[in-house]
């Protein structure tokens, strides 16, 4: 039995389909700028923060990889700074750790010189090109020809900041549905109406930020897409305690500008423990957390996907090497001793791992930058990897503030 026009529930203002970091941001901030707005987040697991944002490494970056003006660089600087806010506001941890990028020979150097300038140009405060010995001063222990100093780089933890933001919207007046899981979306007249695993909700507007479903969720709205989401699993071994208490910054090695990621690098965690890696190898499920883990339906996706095949072979050299640091820890090991010469296979202990959502084009060429489509009353967030925990804030409120401009005047 259907309900009747005059007996169905008033629709609220917004639907935002994804409980990560993403769209509680975009939650708090269509709040904030519009008061009254009437909110609603759906999230499918039985909590906020599961995903990407509950496998994230915490570390609020600087914005210093980012090409100069592209939504990334602009929106990590800005975004970072909310973060420290935000957290200082909320009584939230943060630690202030740094970062020192290495490298290792003069190809490196001169990239390092890049990434100084591309630094400055994205306005990242306090960066400063070292030597060996002000390297060795600041991260005893690190090696390197130069290092690019960042004393700007912190780390967090996004999830209790998620959580955070989750009870913030409720307090003002939202609703956070979670085991929430989407399972249509029509268009009706002026409104969606948006089917999950909780029921039935209608919506003026619908924000969709559901990150390793976001082309999923795009396609049911009604979008033709020009990219698929192929998952990457990110790998992470942890230092032994012993060597782990060495280790006070954040360290990385200068990226290679022909690969999509930034390489094996040491990462300081609030708990104690310090993080190596990730290495990234395919997922064969989009929630593929373990080597095991099987979807058939995301690998025919994926396999059936022409820019997985063409991505594979032109970065085929640098997979293999990913799936070497996967299996063999020797081979972590030989990478990172580049860096930080006394470390030894034994020293690296089993970790935790991340799956990353990464929007991939028909050509084979991955989505660099945060990727926003827009249609008739709704906007998905169709790609944003890294560093979109750090930016979370910032693209919180470049949706709202396009959502705000597109929905009709109450």
């Amino acid at each position: 039995m259907t309900l009747s026009a005059n007996k169905r529930p008033r629709p609220v203002d917004v639907a935002i389909v994804g409980g990560g970091i993403i769209g509680l941001a975009v939650a708090r901030a269509l709040q904030g700028r519009s008061p009254g707005v009437n909110v609603t987040v759906l999230e499918a697991e039985g909590d906020v923060c599961r995903h990407q944002t509950g496998h994230n490494s915490g570390v609020i970056h600087s914005g210093l990889y980012y090409a100069p003006g592209s939504l990334k660089a602009v929106l990590a600087v800005r975004g970072g700074a909310q973060m420290h806010r935000f957290c200082e506001e909320q009584g939230l941890e943060v630690r202030r750790c740094g970062k020192v990028v290495v490298a290792t020979s003069e190809l490196e150097e001169a990239r390092l010189v890049t990434l100084l300038e591309r630094g400055v140009a994205n306005g990242v405060q306090g960066l400063e090109r070292v030597g060996p010995e002000r390297l060795a001063e600041l991260q005893p222990g690190v090696r390197g020809t130069a290092a690019l100093w960042v004393p700007g780089a912190a780390i967090t933890d996004f999830s209790a900041i998620g959580r955070r933001l989750a009870q913030r919207v409720r307090d003002h007046g939202g609703q956070v549905r979670t085991g929430a899981r989407v399972t249509g979306l029509v268009r009706e007249g002026a409104e969606w109406i948006v089917q999950s695993t909780a029921g039935e909700l209608r919506a003026t507007y619908l924000v969709g930020c559901a990150g390793l479903q976001s082309d999923r969720l795009a396609k049911s709205a009604g979008r033709r897409l020009a990219v698929r989401i192929v998952p990457f699993r990110g790998e992470y071994r942890t230092l032994a305690p012993a060597r782990a208490q060495t280790i006070a910054r954040l360290v990385y090695p200068v990226p290679d500008p022909e690969l999509p990621f930034l390489g094996v690098h040491l990462t300081p965690r609030l708990d104690g423990q310090v993080e190596v890696g990730p290495n990234a190898v395919l997922a064969l499920s989009r929630h593929g957390y373990r080597r095991g883990d099987f979807s058939l339906r995301d690998t025919l996706q994926t396999l059936a996907w022409p820019g997985f095949w063409r991505m594979s072979w032109r970065h085929l050299r640098a997979g293999i090497a990913e799936e070497g640091r996967s299996w063999l820890r020797g081979w972590t090991a030989h990478d990172l001793r580049r860096m930080l010469p006394e470390v030894e296979a034994a020293d690296l202990l089993p970790g935790g791992a991340g799956v990353r959502a990464q929007a991939l084009r028909r050509d084979g060429a991955m989505v660099d930058d945060f990727e926003l489509s827009e249609d008739e009353a709704a906007l998905h967030v169709l790609n944003a990897p890294s560093p979109a925990a750090t930016a979370s804030l910032a693209i919180g409120d470049e949706v709202a503030g396009r959502v705000l401009a597109a929905m009709p005047k109450r």
